[in-house]
């Protein structure tokens, strides 16, 4: 018995819908593969996805190197040269392979479906982080029109889950950028929405960076976060607190000779003190059991 598929490539909407839509008219559609000057092909202006691993790439272009390219790229007639539509990845990796043509499907694609393909060939390869593929939905938008609803269709997402993946654009920049550098997961990133100030989400942020926090763990760190009375009387004790640990700070490097650091974490924490070797530890030792005494 059959599987019903499901996702991006259930109900013919997958790539491969997209990119049919575009000869509906044509009674039979013959996909020729040729081999193209790899030189004269360019990277699509509307690409979604705006980082590529270079590790990840040659590990491609190694596998290039030993079997080929197996699945031709997609491209559309651009003047003299031609503009990539699905399969940049694979491009990226031949140029690095060393590959002086590459295997292409030619194909005529209105501005609105070459960015289509783009983003949904991405999405079906998961290769877009969170941010990457929120701005993917925001030009759907933006550029062509499309409400949520009509997106979600052309995506198979639901319109709840586009929705949600638009809203990140709403956090700070700096976290944003957390999320396209992939330190930080958009599951993380979504718990900091309910938090409107983009100062206080960039500090929380880097508390979860710093304390590899689960997005559980941050669910309750924002929770407690917004239990206080008001952000301007938190901004209040946050300076009160950055002040006085500072002079702590200072008090403890002129005591011991050494860099000392605090750390608070609602109403506890933690004094971190360097020491360079065995004999620096031992002095560090020494003093402090002579104050203790």
């Amino acid at each position: 018995m059959s599987t019903k598929k499901s996702g991006l490539g259930s109900k013919g909407r997958g790539i491969s819908a997209l990119i049919n839509s575009e000869v509906n008219n044509m009674e039979q559609t013959i996909d020729i593969v040729v081999e193209i000057d790899i030189n004269k092909i360019e990277p699509n202006s509307k690409q979604p996805r705006k980082r590529f691993e270079e590790t990840a790439l040659e590990g491609l272009a190694e596998s290039i190197k030993e079997c080929g390219v197996i699945q031709p790229i997609i491209v559309k007639k651009n003047g003299d040269f031609y503009e990539l539509v699905a399969g940049e990845r694979r491009w990226r990796a031949s140029k690095i392979a060393g590959l002086k043509k590459i295997p292409t499907i030619v194909r005529t694609f209105s501005e609105e479906n070459l960015f289509e393909v783009a983003l949904v060939e991405n999405l079906q390869r998961e290769d877009l982080n969170a941010i990457e593929e929120a701005n993917g939905y925001k030009r759907l938008s933006e550029e062509f029109g499309l409400s949520q609803e009509e997106i979600s269709q052309k995506v198979s997402k639901s319109r709840s889950a586009v929705a949600n993946s638009m809203r990140l654009l709403n956090l700070d920049e700096r976290v944003q950028n957390f999320v396209v550098e992939g330190k930080l997961s958009g599951g993380h990133a979504r718990t900091l929405l309910s938090v409107d100030k983009g100062d206080i989400q960039f500090e929380l942020a880097e508390r979860i960076l710093e304390d590899s926090l689960s997005v559980r763990q941050v669910e309750s760190l924002v929770k407690h976060r917004l239990s206080v009375d008001s952000y301007e009387n938190e901004d209040k004790i946050s300076k009160f607190n950055i002040e006085t640990f500072a002079t702590i700070e200072e008090q403890l490097k002129n005591l011991l000779g050494t860099k000392v650091k605090l750390k608070n974490k609602q109403n506890k924490g933690k004094i971190e003190i360097e020491f360079y070797s065995n004999d620096d530890l031992d002095r560090l030792l020494c003093l402090i059991n002579k104050k203790n005494n």
